[in-house]
């Protein structure tokens, strides 16, 4: 039954205009609302039903336009937007503030021994480990070798770098050391998203011209994809773990933490926890997910192929289109 909703929204898009930051912001402050993982299941079903019977063309009687992209974004949420499965809980971008809250807020308060170093960090590895997999390409997914070389990889730098970074820390101030978690993320990032699309390093992605018809696949633009993806993840844990510890160092010289340090854990997480709300949005939102890129730029045999389909075109003044995925 079709009601007075029109038929023409592109829900297969972001409500905003993902040209401009400030649109693919809004879009991002949606997408990881921690919110939406308290939904139940009957409504996240609902969610799915109102999504599906619109691209059908049946609108139930009633429905507004915001409660029909309400749908969407909680239906984007939760199903695999190329299976349609149902994602595991803390492998859904709803989850990103909550789990690295924690993760990151307690990485940051055991940093002083050996085995909390080795433990948290393992914990992190492990978190986005079940990230990765979760939100994997259904086209080309992860095979387990690859999930697994990119894990263990991750993790002994991680954890390596954590470790050497202590000892070195050893003699300086203690505030310099609250610092040490941070390399350690950054540094595991560097290895773990090259590795973790390998596939893309070595056969490309795809480009497209501007009508969205596919020339071929670029290795240069997954280069810039990726370098772009790994910017953005370490700017994102950058301030929940460079502005508690400036924080922590300046209350734990008070009374309050000297008389209640078990209290130290839980006020880092709610630091970190409160950087986070906005930096992982405003990280995301960065880069475009769909960004452009010269021509020249490509291989010499994708340029060469591009040149023979269209050989009207001047390749130092046109650009191709590709998808980053940042998230």
């Amino acid at each position: 039954m079709s009601g007075a909703l029109p038929l023409n929204i592109n829900i297969h898009e972001p409500r905003w205009d993902q040209s401009t930051f400030i649109g693919r912001a809004n879009h991002f402050f949606t997408v990881t609302d921690p919110r939406n993982i308290l939904l139940t299941n009957e409504q996240l079903e609902n969610a799915r039903k109102i999504v599906h019977d619109y691209r059908q063309g049946i609108v139930p009687p009633g429905l507004t336009e915001n409660e029909l992209w309400r749908a969407k974004y909680v239906y984007d949420s939760a199903f695999h937007p190329d299976t349609g499965e149902k994602m595991v809980l803390i492998g859904r971008m709803s989850a990103q503030v909550p789990m690295n809250m924690t993760i990151t807020g307690c990485m940051m308060t055991f940093y002083r021994t050996t085995p909390a170093v080795l433990f948290w960090q393992w914990i992190n590895q492990s978190f986005n480990a079940v990230v990765n997999y979760t939100n994997r390409s259904g086209d080309a997914p992860l095979t387990v070798n690859e999930l697994g070389t990119a894990y263990v990889s991750a993790t002994t730098g991680a954890v390596a770098t954590a470790l050497g970074l202590n000892a070195l820390t050893k003699h300086v101030s203690p505030l310099i050391g609250r610092f040490v978690p941070f390399a350690a993320v950054a540094a595991a990032n560097c290895i773990n998203i090259p590795l973790m699309r390998q596939r893309e390093l070595r056969v490309g992605i795809p480009v497209t011209d501007a009508n969205g018809k596919r020339l071929g696949e670029s290795a240069n633009a997954a280069q810039q994809a990726i370098a772009q993806v790994v910017i953005s993840r370490i700017l994102m844990a950058a301030p929940g773990m460079a502005i508690p510890p400036f924080i922590m160092n300046a209350l734990e010289k008070k009374a309050f933490l000297k008389r209640f340090p078990w209290m130290s854990a839980p006020i880092q997480v709610g630091l970190v926890g409160f950087c986070l709300v906005f930096a992982t949005p405003l990280c995301c939102a960065l880069f475009p997910q769909k960004s452009s890129m010269s021509v020249m730029s490509l291989e010499a045999e994708l340029q060469a192929q591009i040149r023979e389909a269209h050989p009207d075109l001047r390749p130092e003044f046109s650009q191709v289109h590709t998808s980053t995925l940042a998230p």
